[in-house]
């Protein structure tokens, strides 16, 4: 918390000097109303001198129109300053999030970024615009109090402060106490928002399987967990509150006694003791709200603690201190003797490649053999472990990482679509494009008949991460979205897995056939995807088994060959029959 303080507070230090001057003067303010108090007992009842009467209220009218407007300043610089610190938070996180590589999200769950982003931010601005104003205004309070009391008499005053250490102590323990439950609270909230977050996007596949059942006696068993967690913090709380009250109306209770007493001895006036009790209460108050602010404190803390243990993170994937920029990018890509572990296991074993400009490359494999992880070294979302992944001639570690992915187009395996128009979505490769450019690409990428077809076109809003849409449609927005880049590397990861063959046909013949001679990677299981590219390979637990164009691989007879075999397999029976 402390460092949301430096960080983040302290950008508004002019604001804050403001509040704080404000709430200066509505306490110094406040000050006057216990003594004005005691006139009003001892020198306007007691003594009857009533000329004091219309004197002594519109002092206390002042005082409660003047602290209202200073009132007012404070709580609303406070709740200006808490929400511009929120907003930097949530910024600097979301931008933090994104600076992270590939393996971070692999290992993260949504719902758990949500929860940061969200529920531990905005404890974080409750703290900032109540606990932290009111710790302040407390602790002006108890020490002007503290003085005062001792002015009055400081025999009452030190009978009164009895009790202060123990409470303290108290508060102190629950904020120990306190500080680990909602640890715990703040985990189990991002496990529940990972739970109903997973459930909300699988909702078909929930319903197509009939696990409504299962899903909710899931989502209760993790709100039960909750419930229990925050039955916990209310024993923590009930435990330590009821005390801190008592030991407060203790206080209370030795000073009346005692006050009366020494009234009664004619040792203190009546209006001295009101006015005794008056700052005491400003005494008792702090004291009171120490368990609340221990409270919200401990949160706040809890929720920090999430937060920066993201923020602390150092990118895996980012620029070296002097990053290359090339004049010109030509879009050759040569992967030289690399080797890729992830969690320690070996990935990719001694890959050779080299694709020059404008050739097309395809990878073929069984699943799991490693081909998603060799395309992905390309835009270096991950790094290899052994070797070197050059982009014309320069490793790809040394490069500007900007300039770097701008020059390479993705198709990922998963086709994710925003929950935006269409024309959006494709925009997403290329802000700058007109629809003229949109239209061009769909052509090409064979999208456009069936775009043209909805009632909206282009501004057709698709739901979220294209639900409305066939898979095949998806891919081919997505292709489109590719293509609008216009990089020289184009990188298609199984995206043609769900057309028909006509559509795949025509598709990659407009991409082969592209006068831009784009370096094209292809990842695909299908022969007729792959059958024309310059060179094909096979991939086998991570080492290329296989090399070369597609009538090289069928005299072969070699593991291209058996999947040649069984893809077409229903030919050659038809073939025999006619025979």
């Amino acid at each position: 918390m402390k460092r949301v303080l430096i960080k983040y507070v302290s950008k508004y230090k002019i604001y804050l000097i403001i509040s704080i001057i404000a709430m200066l003067l509505s306490i110094v303010l406040d000050m006057f109303n216990p003594y004005f108090t005691k006139i009003m007992i001892d020198k306007v009842i007691i003594e009857n001198k009533r000329q004091l009467f219309s004197k002594v209220l519109l002092g206390l009218v002042f005082i409660s129109v003047t602290r209202a407007i200073f009132c007012y300043i404070n709580e609303y610089l406070f709740d200006y300053i808490s929400s511009l610190v929120s907003i930097d938070l949530k910024s600097d996180l979301f931008i933090h999030i994104q600076s992270l590589s590939f393996k971070y999200f692999d290992e993260m769950n949504t719902g758990e970024l949500m929860s940061r982003i969200g529920e531990d931010i905005d404890n974080i601005w409750s703290n900032v615009s109540y606990g932290i104003r009111l710790f302040l205004e407390n602790c002006i309070y108890f020490i002007t109090a503290s003085v005062i009391l001792f002015t009055i008499n400081y025999k009452l005053a030190f009978i009164s402060l009895l009790v202060m250490p123990f409470i303290a102590y108290f508060a102190f323990q629950l904020e120990k106490k306190i500080g680990i439950t909602y640890g715990k609270i703040s985990d189990q909230a991002a496990i529940l928002n990972t739970t109903a977050q997973e459930n909300i996007a699988g909702v078909r596949l929930v319903k197509a399987f009939a696990r409504e059942r299962h899903e909710i006696l899931r989502f209760l068993e993790m709100n039960k967990m909750s419930y229990k967690l925050n039955m916990e913090q209310a024993d923590v709380i009930s435990r330590y509150f009821p005390i801190m009250e008592l030991l407060s109306n203790i206080a209370i209770v030795l000073v009346v006694s005692v006050g009366g007493m020494l009234v009664m001895k004619q040792y203190l006036s009546l209006g001295s003791l009101v006015e005794f009790n008056g700052y005491l209460w400003m005494l008792i108050w702090p004291m009171r709200m120490l368990g609340w602010l221990t409270n919200v404190m401990a949160q706040s803390n809890a929720s920090a603690k999430k937060i920066f243990n993201i923020m602390d993170l150092t990118p895996e994937i980012k620029n070296n201190d002097n990053p290359i920029k090339l004049d010109k990018v030509n879009g050759r890509v040569t992967f030289k003797d690399v080797s890729f572990k992830y969690n320690d296991e070996y990935v990719l074993k001694n890959i050779n490649i080299d694709v020059k400009p404008g050739q097309t490359i395809a990878i073929m494999g069984t699943t799991g053999s490693g081909k998603t992880s060799l395309v992905n070294l390309i835009g270096r979302f991950y790094d290899v472990s052994e070797g070197q992944v050059l982009f014309d001639g320069v490793d790809v570690r040394d490069l500007c990482l900007s300039q770097l992915r701008e020059n390479i187009a993705y198709v990922f395996q998963d086709t994710f679509l925003f929950s935006e128009t269409i024309e959006e979505n494709i925009k997403i490769g290329n802000p700058n494009a007109s629809i003229e450019d949109i239209r061009k690409v769909c052509e090409e990428a064979c999208a456009d008949d069936f775009i043209s077809q909805f009632h909206e076109g282009y501004n057709t809003v698709i739901g979220e991460r294209g639900i409305g849409l066939s898979g095949g449609q998806k891919q081919r927005i997505s292709i489109a979205r590719a293509l609008i880049k216009n990089s020289k590397v184009l990188i298609l990861d199984d995206a043609t897995s769900a057309l028909d063959t006509d559509t795949e046909y025509q598709l990659l013949k407009n991409l082969y056939c592209d006068d831009k001679k784009v370096t094209i990677f292809i990842i695909a299981h299908r022969i007729s995807a792959v059958k024309n590219a310059d060179e094909i390979i096979f991939l086998e637990k991570g080492r290329i088994v296989e090399r070369g164009d597609h009538e090289t691989l069928l005299k072969q007879r070699g593991r291209y060959y058996e999947v040649y075999c069984e893809q077409f397999k229903d030919f050659k029976d038809l073939d025999r029959q006619v025979i």
